[in-house]
């Protein structure tokens, strides 16, 4: 029980922590259209007229 208290679980922290940077960090190399949110009701307003 000692390696994985010792070990294993700040592996996993530290892990959970970079993937969450990376992820963040990755944002400034999309294009300008795709850093905003997208717009949740204007795309099923789209998606009922199309049908």
């Amino acid at each position: 029980m000692n390696i994985v208290r010792a070990y294993i679980i700040p592996f996993l922290v530290i892990l959970t922590f970079g993937l969450a940077l990376l992820a963040v960090s990755a944002r400034i190399f999309l294009p300008d259209d795709m850093l905003a949110p997208a717009p949740a009701e204007e795309s099923v307003e789209s998606a009922m007229d199309n049908s």
